[in-house]
């Protein structure tokens, strides 16, 4: 049976690990699937499949990675899955399974306790449990008491709702919170002067999958790691021109990802990937022909 047909383990803790003084839990929302021609984008499938072997509909199993940082000050959540909103048909599609809520109570995180959540981007598969859809219709925020951040580019290309990329949008998991003033939109000019979400945590733009993507920052002592996002969503897409199908700028996705190498290998940065449920963490190193390779932490 190929990966992407099989049962997804059901461990609801995907990693920890001590960052300095920072506790870090690797919870997840479950997995899902899509196809692997859109996942390596221009990349022939016979050699993509050696990574990550897909099912007869061409699917690849991918994993929904949302980070729980403890400071000591603050519980940080970073992205929160698809959620309970999607569309039955969408779901069909997907097959994902809504597991976020079970996995932050695994961890020991009230959704009360969190006081602040970061979005990279506002594609429905990295912010669907910002809001939480009710029998009754309602949507109200999963994180009632948390300072919500995402970037203004996110929510003004959202709702444009283009047709190269209308589906990926979903204005309820961000439009409620703008309303409320629960969500702080971020622009350029303010990451460029000032990054940081709190002691610790910054973001920073990585431009190409979409135009203001961020990845996210989280240092303590000497130690540094960095959640991704899509600028590499899996440890199979760490070749500098593996990008997706779905990245908007795929020539400015290999620009950054370059950028991204020239701090992140030599400074030994541990790299938290998005969307890949069983390397959800590594050291990114170079092999001997001067490729990017991931060393998986234990």
């Amino acid at each position: 049976m190929h990966p992407a047909s099989r049962s997804t383990d059901c461990d609801l803790i995907r990693a920890r690990t001590q960052l300095g003084d920072f506790e870090l839990t690797i919870c997840t929302d479950g997995t899902y699937l899509l196809d692997g021609g859109a996942m390596f984008g221009v990349v022939p499938k016979t050699l993509w499949q050696k990574r990550m072997p897909a099912d007869e509909q061409n699917r690849i199993l991918l994993g929904l990675n949302t980070v729980v940082v403890r400071t000591g000050k603050h519980i940080v959540v970073i992205e929160t899955g698809i959620g309970n909103k999607t569309p039955p048909k969408m779901k069909e599609i997907h097959g994902n399974q809504e597991l976020l809520p079970a996995s932050l109570a695994a961890a020991g995180v009230r959704p009360e306790e969190v006081d602040i959540v970061i979005n990279t981007h506002l594609h429905f598969d990295h912010c669907g449990w910002n809001t939480t859809l009710h029998p009754d219709g309602s949507v109200t925020p999963t994180f009632p008491n948390a300072h919500y951040f995402a970037h203004r580019g996110e929510v003004q290309h959202g709702h444009l709702q283009l047709d190269r990329d209308r589906v990926s949008y979903l204005s309820s998991n961000y439009d409620p919170l703008i309303q409320s003033g629960q969500m702080t939109l971020l622009d350029d000019e303010r990451l460029l002067s000032d990054p940081k979400i709190c002691s610790g945590i910054s973001v920073e733009l990585f431009p190409g999958h979409t135009d203001h993507l961020m990845a996210v920052h989280i240092e303590s002592g000497s130690q540094h790691a960095c959640y991704a996002s899509d600028l590499l969503p899996t440890s199979a897409h760490l070749d500098a021109t593996w990008v997706m199908g779905y990245d908007l700028d795929p020539l400015e996705c290999i620009a950054q990802r370059k950028r991204f190498y020239q701090r992140a290998i030599p400074e030994q940065w541990l790299v938290l990937f998005t969307h890949d449920h069983h390397t959800p963490m590594a050291s990114v190193t170079l092999d001997e022909r001067g490729k990017p390779v991931a060393q998986p932490v234990k």
